[in-house]
């Protein structure tokens, strides 16, 4: 045997020992393989489920099935992480009516809330039409209750005779008596005047409460008539029969004349102008005698509105009350006449005003004065003519009218809107207890221009009414000093079914209260 067979033989038996760990190894590796491949085919079938479960629920809500109730959607605590609005924007939502389960109940209970306070203010018909409004309220037992509480109301009411309602009025409030009657300082007559004339705040809240607590609910002076329009513009005029109270309840109109702060009311004990307040509600900037200046209820109208929001039940349909208005010093103590603007025929009073105040603004004046006259007209007020320079119709000839009321139309319709009520100054009137006449040339300039109520002064009665197919006519009661004074010593009857004279009477009054002047 060779060398080189000897040693093939002596190298067999190793080459056979490698050779079987070759064998070894490449089966560990395919079974490695194996089990990879395992893994990764499970891997792939936990993939495939995941895919067919998740596009099962897409299909599954777009089917109009909820993932996760409504309450988690809303709340975006559902299973799924879009949010409401990506949901909106992806799928089509159909409206559904509201209910108790949607809101918790806010919007039932806003309801019954809303239908009460019209109820309150005897629009029973209004209160029944919104519960009726709500879905489902002939199923709810408190809605359904309400109902009825409102037509037995409502059955109850009386139709108000519209030729019996008084027409009540005031000028602006004194609040501080010292310095509005203050004879050293202002003069007799200024004193005078403003005894006469003017109504104490005092005495205002007395009149107020008793007229409430004697059954008495304001209306509006266009609540006493039905209007109805032709097809030309032409305006009729009929009684109401369908003016309903309680029985019990009367009814009367309000107006307050002159709500423009003059001059000559500076640092009397009046305010200096409407503002509002913090909470867009009108109110009266007022300084006392001290100089403390405060924003309040300083005069008739925020006065009036704080004591009907906490009693009301004392407005039909939440009237308010009749602002007759003049120009020529401005509006709500904005000096908004075009005559400050322009610096003509200035009295001195308005030129010493405007001396103190280098910094006027005519136009921020215009803008200021109009908030105002659109915050008191959201309150329920309603705007009137008083003429624009405080004029005496009387003795006026009709052309002498149109240019008054063209400069109240220039600068004061320019604030508060349209009006179709003229309250005459001075108690005056363009005719006298009959009708006005076809012939009547101040009535026909009036009536041209767009007036349909006109309203003058009769203290002599408790009422005075006239409603015509053309026009509505009513005579008004000064509240003031001069009358409750005549009240409260039973010189007069006129004002004793309404309140107690005697007991409201402000006897800080200088008396006699001398006659001055209706204004």
């Amino acid at each position: 045997m060779s060398d080189r067979e000897e040693k093939k033989c002596a190298d067999a038996p190793a080459e056979g020992r490698k050779n079987q760990s070759q064998r070894k190894k490449m089966r560990e590796r395919k079974k490695r393989r194996l089990m990879i491949s395992s893994i990764i085919l499970g891997v792939l079938c936990v993939v495939l489920i995941i895919c067919i479960l998740f596009a099962t629920k897409i299909i599954k809500f777009g089917g109009n099935s909820a993932a996760g109730s409504k309450e988690e959607q809303m709340a975006g605590t559902g299973p799924e992480t879009q949010s409401v609005s990506q949901v909106s924007a992806e799928v089509p939502k159909t409206e559904e009516p509201k209910t108790d389960t949607d809101t918790g109940g806010t919007d039932r209970n806003s309801c019954l809330a809303q239908a009460e306070e019209l109820a309150v203010g005897y629009d029973y018909d209004g209160a029944i039409a919104l519960l009726q409004a709500y879905p489902g309220y002939d199923t709810d037992s408190d809605m359904t209750a309400k109902i009825n509480e409102y037509n037995t109301a409502k059955s109850g009411c009386v139709a108000v005779d519209v030729d019996t309602v008084p027409h009540i009025f005031y000028h602006s409030l004194i609040n501080d008596t010292n310095r509005a009657f203050n004879v050293a300082a202002l003069g007799q007559p200024a004193v005078d005047g403003f005894n006469a004339w003017m109504t104490t705040v005092e005495e205002f809240d007395k009149i107020t409460q008793q007229m409430y607590d004697n059954g008495y609910v304001l209306v509006r002076l266009r609540d006493l008539v039905v209007q109805t329009t032709d097809a030309d513009g032409t305006v009729h005029f009929a009684k109401n029969t369908n003016l309903m109270l309680p029985a019990g309840k009367k009814a009367f109109v309000l107006s307050i004349d002159d709500l423009s702060y003059y001059h000559s009311y500076a640092a009397e004990g009046y305010p200096e102008k409407l503002v509002l307040d913090d909470n867009g509600l009108v109110k009266c900037l007022y300084t006392d005698a001290d100089g403390n200046t405060s924003v309040g209820d300083y005069d008739v109208v925020p006065r009036l509105n704080t004591f009907l929001r906490e009693h009301p039940d004392g407005a039909y349909h939440g009237a308010r009350g009749m602002i007759a208005m003049t120009g020529y010093n401005g509006v709500f103590g904005y000096r908004t006449d075009s005559d400050y603007r322009d610096r003509l025929a200035l009295k001195s009073d308005q030129q010493a005003w405007l001396d103190a105040h280098p910094d006027f603004n005519y136009d921020q004046e215009i803008a200021d004065a109009t908030v105002i006259a659109n915050a008191i007209k959201a309150e329920g007020w309603e705007f009137a003519s008083h003429t624009w320079g405080h004029i005496s119709v009387t003795t006026k000839t009709a052309e002498q009218l149109k240019t008054d009321n063209e400069k109240w139309i220039a600068n004061v319709q320019n604030i508060v809107g349209p009006v179709d009520t003229i309250i005459f100054a001075h108690g005056n009137d363009i005719g006298d207890w009959r009708a006005y006449a076809s012939d009547n040339d101040r009535y026909n300039y009036y009536k041209s221009v767009g007036y349909n109520f006109f309203c003058n002064v009769d203290g002599s009665v408790p009422y005075w009414v006239q409603i015509t197919d053309s026009y509505v006519r009513q005579g008004r009661i000064d509240l003031d000093g001069y009358m409750l004074y005549k009240e409260s010593i039973g010189e007069t009857d006129v004002c004793n079914s309404m309140f107690d004279a005697a007991n409201i009477f402000d006897s800080r009054r200088p008396t006699p209260v001398v006659a001055n002047g209706q204004s």
